[in-house]
């Protein structure tokens, strides 16, 4: 019930968002304790970050600023009682603190959604048409959709994570080494419908939608056949209802140290600072979408275009794209031969 290290779960109130945002990719939960000496102040989770971060709120902030400083708790002699109260109180963790109020250890209801209906119910289009020339020499042998992660190919865990929310109804897009796919997919036991769109041409990560014309009426997720996203699939689905999203980009902070002093000139080689080693944050685009099925009927039919002209067109257009923040390690993406090493090891614990 508890961890064994958890002062790796401590953080200080004077600490930045950013400094939250690596410690929760690090130890792989969605929550931190706002402690002093041990002693319980507040709590942080990866939900409380985003909200702040959707705010306009800046990495730069102060914990003590989003902090939730009337946390839920437990004393010691009530141990036995965190997952009955975890699920009264719609919590996912519950620090255990002594008369002192000082942190214990901490309890976490694992693989439980507290209060939420997970039923989202939307159909799911993959695109999964590409060479994978990154991915050689894989591609070389099999498609992308079908490269083998564990026992199963990462086609089949991006269906079983939306499985997870009551999607059965999935649309590949495919092209390259079609034929694998199907020949894969007709001999899979499933219990979801799966219809294949063939790419005569090549059409980008775009294009190839305007194979679905008349065949999608509601809000759709998309994605790529080598990204998954290990987030509540139903929070970016209402995200992107509530905002009144004509597309919704999930995208992943990204945290990048220089490993170099980068010097920047003032004119005629003069210098005008050093930075020792800098530090950068931005958002990526991950390639997991939520759209309206109103993207698809303002496409031409077999323009080759990708996902991000469709973006911009919309944009144009005066539609909403919304973004939706996911912690760094919440994206997998297989896209490259290192990444897809680290896929496999996270999948496969």
């Amino acid at each position: 019930m508890g961890i064994l290290n958890i002062e790796a779960l401590f953080i200080t109130e004077d600490q930045s968002v950013l400094e939250a945002m690596k410690q929760i990719d690090a130890t792989h939960n969605q929550v931190l304790m706002v402690a002093e000496n041990k002693k319980l102040k507040a709590i942080i989770t990866d939900g409380d970050i985003r909200r702040h971060l959707l705010r306009g709120g800046k990495l730069e902030d102060k914990i003590r600023e989003i902090a939730n400083y009337s946390p839920k708790f437990i004393h010691e002699k009530d141990r036995d009682k965190s997952k009955e109260l975890m699920k009264k109180w719609s919590v996912l963790s519950l620090p255990i603190v002594n008369e002192a109020l000082e942190i214990q250890s901490i309890a976490f209801l694992k693989d439980y959604e507290i209060g939420r209906k997970l039923s989202v119910n939307a159909p799911i289009v993959v695109m999964a048409g590409g060479l994978g020339t990154r991915l050689h020499p894989y591609t070389k042998i099999l498609p992308k959709p079908l490269i083998p992660i564990g026992e199963i190919p990462i086609a089949e865990h991006i269906i079983n994570h939306f499985m997870e929310y009551e999607c059965d109804e999935f649309h590949f897009i495919i092209n390259y080494k079609k034929n694998m796919i199907k020949a894969y997919f007709g001999d899979v036991e499933k219990d979801y419908k799966i219809e294949f769109h063939n790419e005569e041409k090549p059409l980008g990560t775009g294009g190839g939608l305007s194979l679905l014309k008349g065949k999608l009426k509601s809000t759709f997720f998309l994605t790529n056949c080598d990204v998954l996203i290990r987030a509540n699939y139903k929070e970016i689905y209402d995200f992107h209802k509530q905002n009144g999203n004509m597309i919704t980009i999930v995208a992943a902070y990204k945290h990048l140290t220089i490993p170099y002093g980068v010097i920047n000139l003032i004119t005629n080689g003069e210098i005008a600072s050093i930075i020792e080693k800098p530090e950068y944050s931005f958002l990526t685009n991950t390639g997991f979408y939520v759209v309206e099925a109103d993207v698809i009927n303002r496409l031409k039919n077999d323009q080759a275009m990708g996902f991000t002209d469709i973006i911009e067109q919309q944009k144009n257009l005066g539609e909403k794209i919304g973004v939706f923040p996911v912690s760094e390690q919440n994206w997998l993406d297989m896209g490259q031969l290192e990444e897809l090493e680290r896929m496999r090891k996270e999948l496969e614990v």
